[in-house]
Order: structure tokens, then sequence, then C-alpha cells
């Protein structure tokens, strides 16, 4: 996969005095798709740490539904992109397992709000996430990543099977289009601001 495109922003352009940049959490999942959206929207090369599959984690990374996945994030994944000469958005993906969940709080510090990334072939591996940003009181909206196109319910269904407040936005995505991606992450800031105006830029700052 390409790192850079052409209508990427330049990384090493100078920011203004009033540049705001917020940092955001890409959640849910074992295999959910949360490298491949950090990948497709960064305007860095992402920072990955992935590894190997083995045979000894067969018994504790649940493979259903992802039987092609050959590597496992094992700490974080990070990206950055700009949406505007003042506006930067800080990318941190989150491992997916139960077992690397104790990085998660150190994710979370400072952040402004999260994409909770959902498959709806494995629907209920995005309840941890969406439990453990509710308890938190931290903003956060789904993404239902439709792989290939695939689209088999509907954000209302999904919204009722997850048992989501009114106010939380489901939306579909690909993962792997890069303005499909922009757009979840566009409306992630939307959903904050509209929740809590005033405070969410002064955190980002």
């Amino acid at each position: 996969m390409a790192y850079a495109h052409s209508d990427r922003v330049d990384s090493t352009a100078d920011f203004t005095a009033d540049f705001t940049a917020l940092k955001l959490l890409i959640a849910g999942g074992f295999g959910v798709g949360k490298t491949t959206l950090v990948e497709s929207v960064s305007e860095i090369r992402p920072l990955r740490t992935e590894e190997q599959l083995t045979e000894a984690s067969r018994p504790v990374d649940d493979l259903q539904g992802v039987s092609t996945k050959t590597t496992t994030t094992v700490a974080m994944d990070f990206g950055r992109i700009t949406l505007r000469t003042d506006l930067a958005l800080y990318l941190f993906g989150t491992p997916g397992q139960d077992r690397f969940w104790f990085v998660w709080d150190e994710l979370a510090t400072g952040c402004l709000g999260a994409v909770v990334l959902a498959d709806t072939r494995r629907l209920a591996d995005s309840f941890p996430a969406v439990d453990y940003f509710e308890s938190r009181n931290i903003p956060f909206i789904v993404a239902v990543n439709c792989f290939d196109g695939i689209r088999t319910h509907t954000p209302e269904a999904i919204a009722t099977a997850l048992d989501l407040s009114t106010t939380t936005p489901v939306l579909l995505c690909d993962v792997r289009d890069r303005d499909s991606g922009k757009d979840v992450l566009i409306s992630l800031v939307e959903h904050v601001l509209a929740q809590d105006p005033g405070t969410a830029w002064d955190q980002g700052r």
C-alpha cells in the first residue's frame, strides 16, 4: 500500500501559531480494520507495531471471519492527517485483543474522541470498545467497515444491536478508501464539537 498520495498535505509544511492538533483513537475488535484505516488516511508513513500471528496465539486469538489475517497490532498504530493548515488529527490505533488492553488507558489519555470500528460478521467484538468509551465519558462514533462493499445491515439496525444512545452516530465506510476514512474522522470531530464546542478545541491545544 502506498503511504503518500499527490493530494495529501505536505508533511514538512510550516504550521501557523494557531495550529491545533487533536488526538483521536481508532478502536474496535481484532481484525476489524484499524491499521488499514490509519494507513489509508495518514499523510505520513504510519508507525505500526505489528507482529506475526503464531500457532501459539491461535488458542487466544479468535480468527473466525478473519482467517487470512497474519499479523496483529501489539501496541498501537500512529498516523496523522491535516484537515486544514491550522488543524491536524493525530490518530492512535488500539490493539484489538483483550490481552493488550492495558495499553488502552495510556492511549486514551488526552484523547478528544474515538472511532469504534465494527464488522457485522463479528459485531459482538464491538461491545468491549463501546463499553470502554461509555464508562469513561469519551465521545465516540461507530463506523461499520463494509468489506468489499458488502452492506448487510442498516446503521439503525446496528445501533439497536449495540444498544447505542440515540445521539451516537453510526456510519458505513470502507477503511481502504481514503475519502471514506476521512469522512469518518470528520464526522467524529463534528460529533464531539456538537456536544461540547468549547472544551473540544481546548483539549487539542
